[in-house]
């Protein structure tokens, strides 16, 4: 097996919510809801870097497709990353993170290996960590 992931899927309570939150408060590139003809099918897709996309879709719905039985959300099983290149970047994201609708359970600072790193909370509880390495490069 290649070490290779193409999709990261997250389960949302309200698809509709979690749209809004991801394309117009963070401005991530979508063509909207797809799918809703199917039973269990409503999806979101964004483009993230090249050949690498975010999903939003319906717990309900996941654990049906998974045959998993749907479980309490837990905002501790993931962090999805988000790295940027220097602290002024990490607070731009970090406010506009909030304008959207995040909630700020860990604000911007600097941490013990170097860096500077927060954590913000997207509507449907998914963690998102932003975080600045200084020895990370980061490609534009």
């Amino acid at each position: 097996m290649k070490p290779r992931i193409t999709v990261i899927t997250l389960g949302v309570d309200d698809l509709e919510r979690a749209l809004v939150f991801y394309r117009d408060g963070l401005g991530f590139p979508t063509e909207g809801i797809i799918g809703k003809e199917f039973e269990h099918g409503a999806v979101a897709f964004f483009d993230l870097q090249a050949g690498l996309k975010l999903a939003l879709w319906n717990r309900k719905d996941m654990a049906y497709e998974a045959k998993v039985p749907l479980s309490p959300a837990s905002s501790t099983e993931i962090t999805i990353g988000h790295n940027v290149g220097s602290k002024k970047e990490a607070d731009q994201v970090m406010e506009l993170a909030q304008k959207a609708g995040a909630k700020i359970v860990d604000p911007l600072h600097d941490t013990f290996w170097g860096g500077y790193s927060g954590h913000f909370m997207d509507p449907d509880g998914h963690l998102w960590e932003v975080a600045w390495n200084p020895e990370w490069e980061l490609d534009n």
